[in-house]
């Protein structure tokens, strides 16, 4: 049974704005709660309100705030380890089965085979993700894999970084997510992913300048992006000077070729006869002669400047609490950065417990992103996730396709670049099928080369039951937040159709 165009249009009005909803019903379960399982995590699967409200929010907050003492599903750490390709480094990847000489043109045959292997090794990324992200019990550690790789992006489409988006995410992201910020910022640096990504692997300076002052072969566009993006923000007053002085300051940083011996286990090689030794003035900051050195002595200034306090800080306040967030929050959280040399878990904790955090006009109050939207929408049916195809396929439908964000600034987190109603009906038509149980997301997808005698591709190992969600534990699970004027469109509807309604209803577009 599908739902009837009547309710989702009054459902988009309300969401849209033509129609004010009235105020919330009051509810038996604690709105802190729900606010803390909302922002922390990717919303509720089943018995998590329960268990928040038995623990305690700050007992929950302290314990998400240590993912290595959560222990994780076996389940989950089962699909993760049948994924072959998930823990090789980036030379591994770019290697594997290669057999034709450096400079020997690779035969239709071996191009043949490596857009296959390029293929499996994304189509596992994608899988990891979508796997932690809808059933690791970690799920603060998930939402900053969310948002560290969209402040460090990468995008899958440029070239060898398809083989590679992953094992960044692994090696440079996931490691250092709670961490210190210079830490971080130096995984990210280092890995072949962005060397090649922004272009840092072609970064050589020459000795001799031209006529005009230009250095040939310096490529600055890491070096600006580090800067805007990554570290000190657009306007934080560095110079374009300061960029070229960046630029000389990581020439020769790149990755390993073959025939190149590097002590570095992911594939990160300084070249000396790229690198420009002399001295440099960079953020007022003068930089002696040196080799690899320069670039980390760089990396430290930008990772304990204030700028970069300030917006770090600024991204996160977004991020968790509202798209406009208050000064008093991003002074209070630059500060806190700062007093703690970027310790990423001080700086949440005190975010966790500020006022403005707590405010609850801010509750409910930030639009999912496509990503968040998918995925709580999967949580909160409880399903067990074997096949993340069927969620991988809604991302890009919904214009946010995993790792192929093809800026450097990644996918933005505000209502402004998701809210508009043809999405919305996408994301309708999404809960509606999951609602009605016709997204095979417990079955376990065929693979390609398992064919039988004939050449016929199998069907799947395990048919999926087509269940419907029962809309009373879906209510449950969610801890009863709808407003009274949905409560009124659902009570208006058909049974069949509850579940869908509440999955698309305004109040679970947002967190």
């Amino acid at each position: 049974m599908t739902v009837k165009p009547k309710y989702w249009v009054l459902l988009l009005s309300i969401l849209l704005g033509s129609i004010s909803p009235s105020d919330a019903a009051s509810t038996p379960v604690d709105p802190k709660v729900l606010h803390i399982i909302n922002r922390l995590s990717f919303g509720p699967r089943p018995g998590d309100v329960q268990k928040v409200e038995s623990m305690g929010v700050e007992r929950y907050i302290q314990e998400q705030l240590s993912p290595e003492s959560i222990p994780e599903p076996q389940s989950l750490t089962s699909q993760l380890n049948q994924l072959n390709t998930l823990q090789l480094n980036p030379v591994a990847l770019l290697e594997h089965g290669k057999t034709n000489l450096p400079g020997q043109k690779p035969t239709q045959l071996e191009r043949k085979a490596a857009n296959k292997w390029a293929k499996q090794v994304l189509d596992e990324a994608v899988q990891a993700r979508l796997l932690e992200a809808t059933s690791s019990e970690r799920q603060l550690q998930e939402v900053m894999v969310d948002f560290w790789y969209n402040h460090f992006n990468i995008d899958a489409g440029k070239g060898r970084d398809r083989l590679w988006v992953g094992a960044y995410e692994q090696q440079a992201i996931r490691p250092y997510a709670l961490g210190r910020f210079r830490d971080l910022l130096g995984a990210t640096a280092h890995h072949p992913a962005m060397q090649y990504y922004l272009d840092n692997f072609q970064n050589r300076a020459d000795s001799r300048p031209d006529a005009k002052g230009n250095i040939p072969g310096l490529n600055e566009n890491y070096a600006r992006e580090l800067m805007e993006l990554h570290t000190l923000g657009v306007d934080a007053g560095y110079t374009q000077q300061d960029v070229i002085a960046l630029a000389r300051i990581l020439s020769g940083w790149g990755f390993s070729r073959p025939g190149q011996q590097t002590d570095n286990p992911l594939g990160f090689y300084f070249n000396p006869k790229r690198h420009d030794f002399s001295d440099k003035v960079f953020l007022g900051h003068t930089i002696k002669s040196g080799g690899q050195a320069q670039g980390e002595e760089a990396l430290d200034i930008l990772a304990q400047s204030p700028a970069t306090a300030r917006h770090i800080s600024y991204q996160l306040a977004q991020y968790f609490v509202s798209d406009v967030p208050p000064t008093t929050l991003v002074n209070n959280l630059t500060q806190r950065y700062l007093a703690t040399d970027g310790n990423i878990r001080e700086v949440l904790n005190t975010l966790f417990h500020s006022r403005e955090f707590w405010d609850t006009k801010n509750f409910n109050a930030k639009f999912k992103t496509p990503y968040q939207y998918a995925i709580s929408a999967v949580r909160a049916t409880g399903v067990e996730v074997k096949n993340t195809r069927p969620i991988s396929n809604v991302l890009q439908q919904l214009g946010m396709p995993l790792y192929r964000c093809q800026t450097p600034d990644g996918y933005k987190n505000t209502e402004d670049v998701w809210l508009n109603p043809d999405a919305m009906n996408r994301r309708l038509s999404f809960v509606t099928a999951i609602a009605n149980g016709n997204l095979p997301l417990s079955s376990i997808p065929p693979k390609k080369e398992q064919r039988d005698k004939n050449g016929t591709e199998q069907r799947p190992l395990q048919k999926s039951p087509n269940i419907r969600v029962d809309a009373w534990q879906l209510s449950n699970t969610l801890g009863d937040f709808l407003s009274m004027t949905t409560k009124k469109v659902i009570a208006s509807s058909s049974p069949q159709i509850h579940s869908a309604l509440i999955l698309g209803s305004p109040e679970f577009m947002r967190h």
